[in-house]
């Protein structure tokens, strides 16, 4: 909801400090790894009760995760590094509920399992809607140049992270912030997946050469 806002914000300094850095050397997906890691010790300091690192983290992580794309788009984007950019995004999101379920599994496990279920429908949404995106050679700057296919929604990146610092912020109230972000959460897997069903119920409208319907497979798992 936000992020088109925020894009036209904070895009122009991130790609300058991403030119900068790619002229320096360094490489993206370093960044990225430096982000998630960020992240990933973020989560141990929520673990920890250490809320004030564990924000300063967070923000750290996520700062990296801007200024890579911006780095690969000033030297040379790779398949590779937008795969990595996505499967560390959402192991990094999904690591903050984890946290707080074990800072205090009676107060706040329920609420974590409900937030991280709404988080797995909304990616569903999202790398579906994408991939058959791809096929069909779609492509949109929205929300800035992405290597996949980004929707808008009530809950997008700018949002996720205003409700983990809250949660960061209100601690003893991550159950009650949970539960209402993760209702914005699936509102906005709701709506993406209404679009899809609305915009790919006619086959043959926008199919890129060569395109074939995905195949569905029933055993297919996360």
């Amino acid at each position: 909801m936000l992020d088109g806002i925020m894009r036209r914000v904070i895009d122009p300094p991130l790609a300058v400090a991403g030119r900068r850095l790619a002229a320096a050397g360094v490489a993206a997906d370093a960044v990225t790894l430096a982000g998630f890691a960020a992240g990933l010790a973020g989560a141990a300091a929520v673990v920890l009760r250490l809320d004030v690192l564990a924000a300063l983290l967070f923000l750290a992580g996520r700062l990296a995760d801007g200024l890579d794309g911006a780095i690969a788009r000033a030297g040379r984007r790779t398949d590779r590094g937008g795969f990595l950019d996505i499967v560390c995004d959402f192991a990094f999101y999904g690591a903050f509920p984890l946290a707080f379920a074990l800072r205090d599994p009676d107060a706040n496990a329920l609420a974590a399992a409900a937030l991280l279920f709404s988080f797995y429908v909304n990616g569903a949404t999202f790398l579906a809607y994408a991939a058959v995106a791809a096929r069909r050679g779609w492509e949109t700057e929205a929300r800035g140049v992405k290597s996949i296919y980004f929707t808008a929604g009530l809950a997008e990146g700018t949002e996720t992270i205003l409700a983990f610092l809250l949660m960061l912020a209100l601690p003893q109230h991550f159950p009650v912030i949970a539960y209402a972000f993760a209702a914005m959460t699936l509102a906005t897997a709701l709506g993406r997946g209404l679009v899809g069903w609305h915009r790919f119920r006619d086959a043959p409208q926008g199919r890129a050469p060569g395109f074939s319907p995905p195949e569905r497979d029933d055993h297919a798992r996360p």
